[in-house]
């Protein structure tokens, strides 16, 4: 199934917000974001009837296994590429800003293959630095 991009920077902000806090609740994911809650209330709504997340009876939001692998894979190509813009010498605010414009659009070929020559690049300079 093809997730629009919106549900996938939603999964992405719940795993974020619950590497830093602990437990989600969709204001945490409205002030986060700069949703408003009715907003963050509808795209929570769709993402639990696709299975992608559930809500306890206290409100607190839960990663199923499919919403915990997008949000997985979306947050790490969003780490590699803003370490990858910031070996370039791109700002990290600037940085980080242009990973998350492209980190869906991105296909895997090309995304693979900036990260192995990140990778080649970083155990060069190591390599040489010895």
């Amino acid at each position: 199934m093809k997730i629009h991009e919106s549900a996938e920077d939603y999964l992405e902000k719940i795993l974020m917000l619950q590497e830093q806090k602990g437990s989600v609740r969709s204001i945490d994911i409205a002030v986060a974001m700069g949703f408003s809650k009715p907003s963050v209330s509808v795209a929570m709504k769709n993402l639990r009837e696709n299975g992608y997340i559930s809500m306890d009876g206290d409100g607190y939001i839960h990663l199923e296994e499919p919403g915990l692998a997008i949000a997985r894979r979306i947050y790490d190509r969003h780490r590699k590429l803003t370490a990858f813009f910031v070996a370039l010498g791109v700002d990290p605010d600037v940085a980080a800003h242009d990973a998350c414009k492209i980190e869906h659009d991105l296909s895997e070929e090309t995304y693979s293959k900036m990260i192995a020559f990140a990778e080649r690049q970083t155990a060069q300079d190591e390599t040489q630095q010895q």
